[in-house]
């Protein structure tokens, strides 16, 4: 199957970032393409792929789809011996209200907290919205890991698409200092311990000497 990937800074593009791990998570064997953000050109080459003029897109035989949320259940879809959300019922329908919940939610982070992997200080004075999604999202993972039924140190014991999409949240986390109870703090590690999270960091820390 013959899949190309266009996606943002790697340094900046969180929701480049759950496209990719979707992907690497399957196994899948793709091309990648990046587009510059921010660029006086930018719009104009987005455009020559998809009318959303937004990153990630994932053009397959079927398409070019666009949004991460619907590149992962298609990913999910066509890669099914990946099993890359949970097998169990119940942990399946908490990962993916968890990953909607991640998708069309948390502004108040996304708004003070930007993505950026080289960002390293902390939020002073953090905003009372910012922490009450702080809040929110450990309760989030909370209530994944009490759905799982796979031990392990991702959010339903191996990892799955739910970890694609936190991901980046774990990232805001750890740059902007976030003081964590143990167990956030551990799975944070473990993404920052994800060989396929660890390729992208590089690469996005990289962009910095380009």
């Amino acid at each position: 199957m013959s899949l190309h990937l266009i996606i943002g800074d790697k340094l900046l593009s969180s929701w480049s970032l759950r496209g990719a791990l979707a992907l690497e998570l399957a196994g899948a064997d793709y091309t990648e393409e990046l587009v510059k953000l921010g660029k006086p050109d930018t719009r104009e080459r987005l455009l020559q792929h998809s009318p959303t003029a937004k990153v990630p897109l994932l053009k397959t035989p079927h398409g070019t789809i666009a949004d991460s949320l619907a590149i992962a259940e298609y990913v999910a879809e066509q890669f099914p011996a990946a099993q890359l959300w949970p097998a169990d019922v119940a942990a399946r329908a908490q990962a993916r209200s968890a990953c909607a919940q991640m998708h069309s939610g948390f502004f108040a982070m996304r708004n003070h907290m930007p993505f950026d992997l080289s960002h390293d200080a902390p939020l002073n004075p953090v905003p009372p919205e910012v922490k009450a999604d702080i809040e929110r999202m450990l309760a989030l993972w909370a209530e994944c890991r009490a759905a799982a039924t796979q031990t392990g140190p991702y959010l339903f014991g191996r990892a799955s698409l739910a970890d694609a999409f936190f991901a980046p949240i774990a990232v805001r986390l750890r740059t902007y200092q976030v003081s964590l109870p143990a167990a956030d703090e551990a799975y944070v590690e473990t993404v920052y311990r994800w060989p396929a999270f660890q390729a992208w960091q590089k690469a996005g820390l990289e962009e910095l000497q380009s």
